[in-house]
Parts: C-alpha cells; structure tokens; sequence
C-alpha cells in the first residue's frame, strides 16, 4: 500500500498555489503534496521539500527524478531550521508553508526502526537515524527512571496507565534489557487492557516518538522559523493527527493574530471529508489550520 497524502485538495484550495510561485513542504515524506504543488507553480515556480529522514528522502529523489519533476528542490534537515535550510539553497521567500505533522506509512512499513508495534523491531525511533545526539526509544525505556517514563507517557500519550506502565518496564528491566517494539508491546498488553479499536501500547508508542524525536520544540521552533522566512501575505498550513499537536498548533496561531501578525484562515478547523475517510481511514484524526500573515 503507497503513502496517500491526507487533505490534499484541502491544502492545495487553502494554500492555492500558483505560477511562479515559490512554496515550501516542510514535511515531504512520500512526496505527494509536494508534486501536486509543484505542478501548480509551474511555470517558474519551485517547491523547496524538506525531510529530517535522508532515506525517505533519497527514495523521494528517484521517485522525482523518474517522474520529471525538475522544479523541486530536496533539503535534508528538521524544519525547525526551515529558514535556515531555504537561506542555504538560495530559495526566495515563500507564498506558502505546509506542515503534515503526520508520520509516513513509510515509516511504518519501510523503516524498521520502531515506530509501529505492528512488527518486531529495534527501538530507535529516532527520524534521523544518522543523529547520535539524539537518544533512542531503547535508551530512554531502559535508562529513565519510573518517574521520567510516567511523566513522558502522561505528557506526550496523554496516557491513563502511565504508572502501572511505567512501574511494569521498571521490573522487566530487572531481568533483561528491553531491545525490541516486541518487547514492550507485550509488557504493555499484559498491565493494560485493550479498549476500543485501538491497541494498548498505542499511546505508549506515540510518547515515546515525540519524546525521542523533540516534536513538540520542533513545531514551535518550526513555525518561528517559517513565519521569519515567509513573505507579506504568504499562508502557514499545518495538518496535525492528535490534540496534543493541535493544541500547539492552535495556541500559536491564536497568539499571532493577537500580536497582529496576520489572521486565522480556518475559525473551524478542516477535515476530512466522508469520501476521503472511507478511501484512506488513517486520515480520520487529521486537522488542518491555515494562518495568513500581514
């Protein structure tokens, strides 16, 4: 199954590119809002497409390069240095930002590197493997104490068990360290009891992604640095997929039109619509927020 970019039309009506533009995806992933806005800003335009993976990236290269897509440009790097990396590639200030705050199905299906309880797997986690300053998901669960594992459940997976979680890792470590996504699934499943659809260690996983990976500082530095970069007039798109991110999200944007940098486009937050739900249903928690800056 390929990637399928979540609230495309939604993004290119709120962002409406056009000839000659210049625009930034901050978030290229599988590359799908970046080709459908590259083929709106030609001719003369450009896309700048970021990602903080360089494997992802490296695929998205063959990928554009098979396809004639000669008008976007590929920057290895976290959008939380957006204005620096568009400075670094010479890229004029944008008409418009996205942000698809969502992790791929690549990383799911592709990446081996933790993000999905799905598949036995290392605990990395981490969306720059190349990063050694960076901790892993299997340094942080074998290193922090209970305390520090509750606080990053409760905090980043908004987390009800966070304690009995925490306290069960605890007392599996005094045993064997803890290496794999299989693991700590299963140490999750036998304290946590299955509600709804969505499987026990879901939240736990998603905590332990921001956690590794600083997501929370990268939005709010992002959009800093993309609001910098921007010119007059140009929009700020971000697709969030929980409401801890959203929450951000929202805060930010809610504070620049407080400070008269510009006004909130989406006084009712986008999403998606019955069709696209029942085409891609990874797509149900996706919102989007548009800002337009003075």
């Amino acid at each position: 199954m390929a990637h399928v970019s979540v609230l495309l039309n939604e993004v290119l009506s709120a962002i409406h590119p056009q000839p000659g533009q210049f625009i930034v995806d901050a978030t290229a992933g599988g590359g799908g809002h970046a080709k459908a806005i590259a083929e709106r800003v030609k001719p003369g335009g450009k896309v700048l497409a970021i990602d903080w993976d360089a494997q992802e990236l490296g695929e998205l290269k063959d990928e554009l390069r098979r396809e004639g897509y000669d008008n976007v440009i590929l920057a290895h790097g976290n959008f939380k240095n957006l204005s620096e990396i568009a400075r670094k590639n010479n890229f004029p200030a944008p008409h418009a930002v996205l942000f698809d705050l969502g992790f791929s199905f690549w990383h799911i299906e592709r990446a081996s590197r933790g993000f999905t309880f799905q598949k036995d797997e290392p605990l990395d986690m981490r969306y720059d493997p190349t990063d050694a300053t960076r901790p892993t998901a299997e340094q942080i669960i074998n290193s922090a104490s209970k305390e520090e594992l509750a606080g990053i459940l409760r905090e980043y997976g908004e987390e009800y068990s966070a304690r009995r979680i925490a306290e069960a890792i605890a007392e599996y470590r005094k045993k064997a360290m803890i290496k794999t996504t299989g693991q700590l699934a299963e140490i999750i499943t036998k304290v946590k009891y299955r509600r709804g659809r969505a499987h026990p260690a879901t939240k736990t996983f998603q905590a332990l992604r921001i956690a590794v990976n600083e997501e929370f500082e990268n939005i709010r530095h992002g959009l800093r640095s993309a609001q910098g970069a921007a010119r007059p007039g140009a929009k700020i798109a971000v697709i969030t997929f929980h409401s801890l991110e959203d929450r951000i999200v929202k805060n930010i944007f809610r504070d620049w039109q407080k400070d008269n940098f510009g006004k909130v486009l989406t006084k009712k937050v986008i999403k998606p619509t019955r069709e696209e739900l029942i085409s891609n249903p990874r797509s149900r928690s996706a919102k989007l927020r548009v800002f337009q800056l003075l």
